[in-house]
């Protein structure tokens, strides 16, 4: 049977990463990561907000990068895979919990310092700019027509 672990997600940092150094040398950073969903209720009408929290561990390099560059309440965008951990507390009850390990990183916004630099995958290289070709041609704007516009009524979920 194949499988597949794989998460997106793009939140702030809920606490400043913590990072440990590995006997054998490899770093760890844990942090927190908020996610947020706001919605509209369909009975009330009224908007509501729901916090998703989710512990986080990055390694390595990209590791160093998290901690040297962010910092509570910092927004980041990352990818990495779900990992299960099950252990029984002191006592006797068994407990879990569902983290992320980071594959990668995307920074978003400037450094902690105040430098403002762009941000960019902490685990990749730095990828050039995207310059305009002639292949590419801006879509001409569309023409104003007597069609309705769509709104959030339109939309079936």
């Amino acid at each position: 049977m194949a499988s597949y672990n794989r998460v997106i997600l793009l939140g702030n940092l809920t606490r400043d990463p913590e990072l440990k150094y590995l006997p054998n040398g490899n770093s760890v950073a844990n942090f927190g990561l908020a996610i947020s969903e706001r919605y509209t209720d369909r009975q009330s009408g009224e908007q509501k907000e729901t916090v998703c929290f989710v512990d986080v561990a990055a390694w390595g390099r990209q590791a160093e990068v998290v901690n040297e560059y962010l910092s509570k309440g910092s927004p980041v965008f990352l990818e990495g895979s779900l990992k299960f951990d099950s252990w029984e507390a002191d006592d006797g009850t068994k407990r879990n919990k569902l983290s992320v390990t980071a594959f990668r990183i995307q920074l978003i916004g400037g450094r902690r310092d105040g430098d403002q630099t762009e941000g960019g995958y902490a685990n990749a290289e730095p990828a050039a700019a995207p310059t305009q070709s002639e292949s590419y041609q801006e879509a001409p704007a569309p023409e104003a027509t007597s069609a309705p516009s769509a709104t959030d009524d339109d939309i079936p979920f």
